[in-house]
């Protein structure tokens, strides 16, 4: 399957409200640091309620692209919608609306070391909400349950943590104030076999039971296999392809083909 087989996003504006199906649609997008160019004219639709794996080769800007999504990373020209938005039109007002509807996890996690797990997740609720204390710390309690984390991990430094435990601490934080868009950076990254297993399935149950859209950018193929509803395919500046992983399986670019099909990819089969 070639570029123009593939699903591609169309270049559309994005509806307003909330009666689009994509929550996230981005056009024309084009993000450099001084000369060099790393995303141009890069279009993508996220639906709703999809866990959307977004893949490519190191450095091409699939976590370049998340951080401008996200407002970190300034872009040169394009449009980012979210939930039918405009974030380049949108009030400050309504971008703190909008910022309050997603969570992050960041490759790392991103905790801040001087605080407890409960104190990291308590971040965004004292951020964006006025909550007493001992409604915070019954709050934070309830994601540690989500994530499948004891509640004696909230009184623990991120140090005190496993690589897998970070990971759910961070994935907690992300959670805290029930978003409906989720951008995970490499989330099994880091984790074994079993422990990365494990996470996809967490992932997959919160998507299911929550209702999460999930915008995952990961090089992990068990993770594309097992939860991903749809694949992008970033390379060339732009997304090649996107579609499921049969489409993927058919692609016949050869750097999709070298991805999904090579010899680690048959080795996993």
């Amino acid at each position: 399957m070639t570029q123009s087989q593939s699903e591609t996003p169309e270049k559309e504006t994005a509806a307003t409200g909330e009666e689009s199906d994509n929550v996230l649609s981005v056009r024309d997008i084009t993000v450099g640091f001084g000369s060099k160019i790393v995303l141009k004219d890069l279009d993508l639709d996220v639906r709703r309620g999809e866990v959307l794996g977004f893949v490519g080769g190191s450095g091409t800007g699939k976590s370049v692209l998340m951080r401008t999504i996200l407002g970190l990373t300034p872009r040169r020209s394009g449009k980012i919608s979210v939930f039918g938005h405009d974030l380049s039109t949108a009030s400050r007002q309504e971008r703190t609306a909008i910022e309050r509807r997603w969570g992050v996890l960041f490759q790392q996690g991103a905790l801040f070391s001087s605080l407890s797990v409960k104190q990291n997740i308590q971040v965004p609720m004292r951020e964006h909400l006025k909550l007493s204390p001992q409604l915070m710390d019954e709050l934070a309690t309830l994601k540690l349950e989500l994530v499948g984390l004891p509640q004696d991990a909230g009184d623990k430094l991120p140090s005190e943590l496993s690589g897998g435990m970070v990971k759910r601490a961070s994935l907690a934080r992300a959670l805290a104030l029930d978003p409906d868009l989720v951008f995970l950076d490499e989330p099994t990254s880091g984790l074994d076999p079993i422990g990365a297993a494990a996470f996809d399935s967490l992932i997959a149950n919160l998507s299911s039971t929550l209702g999460l859209t999930v915008y995952m950018v990961t090089h992990d193929l068990d993770s594309l296999h097992s939860i991903c509803d749809r694949v992008a395919v970033l390379g060339k500046k732009r997304v090649l392809a996107i579609g499921t992983m049969d489409d993927m399986m058919k692609n016949d670019d050869p750097w999709i083909k070298s991805y999904f099909r090579g010899e680690r990819a048959l080795r996993r089969a």
